[in-house]
């Protein structure tokens, strides 16, 4: 029986890819990983990928709006729903992946895009270097720390949860903490990005599970 096919969405470094990769040839993930697509040409984790047999691709924004100035927000706001039906016909019309895993994903997935992943009872899961309702959106590993070394929280982390339409609001499948200390940012990065290849690795063996269990 052929393992469950996952497509993974990545933008940089791609270290979380590395641990998915890494526990997919290892059996621990019971699933393939079939493709990665990267937003930036620049990824490193396009390598990771290719030295791993992973075909890739690279979808960029900026392409779509090359030749567009940022006034015209009309013509930029066609350019990205361009961007998002494109990737869409990708995923669904091509690769057709069990499961879509964003792993640094630095994009926001709006509903033109995730409006017909649902409809093709695709799940799509996305790992945020955050605790659930806490620093959602950008920047949530500076921002924590920064409240954590305030006094304002005592506890940070990650999870990974579904995608919905409200930027990190989805259901959470994996939920990670860490405890706040006195440290520097790089530190408490360093803890974060730790905890999260051990989420990013368990989510997907979760959404997996719940996959099978339909």
């Amino acid at each position: 029986m052929a393992l469950p096919s996952i497509l993974v969405l990545i933008s940089g470094n791609g270290s979380n890819l590395q641990a998915l990769i890494d526990n997919c040839n290892s059996g621990k993930i019971p699933g393939k990983i079939i493709h990665v697509i990267s937003s930036s040409s620049k990824a490193y984790g396009l390598e990771r990928a290719s030295q791993a047999g992973i075909p890739t691709m690279t979808h960029e924004l900026k392409t779509y709006y090359r030749g567009i100035p940022k006034e015209n927000k009309d013509a930029r706001d066609e350019a990205r729903a361009k961007f998002n039906k494109d990737l869409v016909n990708i995923i669904i019309g091509k690769l057709k992946p069990d499961v879509i895993v964003c792993a640094g994903w630095m994009l926001i997935l709006s509903s033109d895009f995730l409006k017909p992943l649902h409809q093709a009872k695709i799940p799509i899961i996305n790992l945020h270097p955050a605790l659930p309702g806490q620093f959602e959106g950008t920047n949530a590993i500076e921002r924590s720390w920064k409240a954590g070394q305030d006094g304002l929280v005592d506890k940070g982390g990650c999870m990974v949860h579904y995608v919905i339409e409200e930027v990190d609001k989805g259901t959470p499948l994996i939920v990670k903490e860490i405890d706040v200390k006195k440290e520097s940012l790089e530190e408490w990065e360093a803890r974060i990005h730790a905890l999260e290849h051990e989420a990013i690795v368990e989510g997907t063996i979760e959404v997996l599970k719940q996959l099978n269990a339909k």
